[in-house]
């Protein structure tokens, strides 16, 4: 995984290479929340888009200005697949992307080179509290299985802007042994409500999923964002789970698999 900001990453998983979330507005840009709301951007991505590499798809947890911005929307290529979605998919597809591909929740797609294959698996997330929640635009959550001759080699989950819920429980209960979770923290409000986890939330979140590795993402890019990194690590160390967070400066490349991986191979 390479961090790129925000939640974008990319993502080189055997031989196939996703985008997340594609986020490559500027310091000083702003990003359309909906509603009118904005929010400035207060970081640089680590790269340009047009610096990317070739890549197989893109995984959109949503559609939302810090998701998917403007830059995406014109420097991608419209034939390039994004799974996403339904909701994000027709606003895609509007736009020209034509291998836009909505999920339902627990809908499954798969990609194929050789003799691996990659898994898509679209989870629950719930991005704002009681009835706000349906007025933001639907996520989801990903697990991404990639597959060797027919043997799992890695399992990744990606929470997308998901609030903490003890529901989210069926997806460790559905995909058991996570090798890494890309956590989307930030503990992000709009309007004064809490639309992303914070602190306690992605701590309470990694206790419910045990994954092996978890890499907090999305929390100090937008103004929006007021739960820092540094209260997600000290949160995480008096529960006894420092060890298993890994974090990265945006730009920097890191190994998304630990001892159980190796004892797979």
């Amino acid at each position: 995984m390479t961090f790129v900001g925000t939640a974008t990453t990319v993502l080189r998983l055997g031989s196939f290479t996703l985008l997340t979330d594609p986020n490559f507005l500027h310091s000083g840009q702003r990003a359309y929340l909906g509603y009118g709301l904005f929010s400035r951007r207060l970081t640089n991505p680590a790269t340009r888009i047009e610096n990317l590499p070739d890549l197989d798809a893109v995984v959109l947890s949503h559609m939302h200005g810090d998701h998917f911005d403007r830059t995406a929307r014109h420097g991608l290529p419209k034939s390039l697949p994004i799974i996403t979605t339904p909701q994000a998919q027709r606003r895609l597809k509007r736009w020209g992307f034509a291998a836009a591909d909505g999920l339902a929740t627990w809908e499954r797609r798969e990609l194929h080179h050789g003799n691996e294959r990659l898994s898509i698996t679209s989870v629950p997330g719930h991005h704002g509290p009681g009835l706000l929640d349906r007025l933001l635009p639907a996520v989801m959550g990903s697990i991404i299985d990639l597959d060797r001759d027919g043997r799992r080699v890695l399992r990744l989950y990606i929470t997308g802007d998901t609030l903490y819920r003890p529901s989210l429980a069926e997806i460790p209960d559905r995909f058991p042994d996570i090798d890494a979770m890309l956590i989307h923290l930030g503990g992000t409000r709009i309007l004064g409500f809490l639309v992303t986890m914070d602190d306690r939330q992605g701590v309470d979140l990694m206790r419910l999923v045990k994954p092996e590795i978890t890499l907090p993402i999305h929390y100090d890019d937008y103004r929006v964002f007021r739960s820092p990194l540094q209260d997600f690590l000290a949160t995480a160390a008096r529960h006894g789970l420092r060890p298993a967070i890994q974090t990265l400066r945006r730009g920097e490349t890191r190994p998304l698999f630990g001892h159980r991986y190796a004892a797979r191979r």
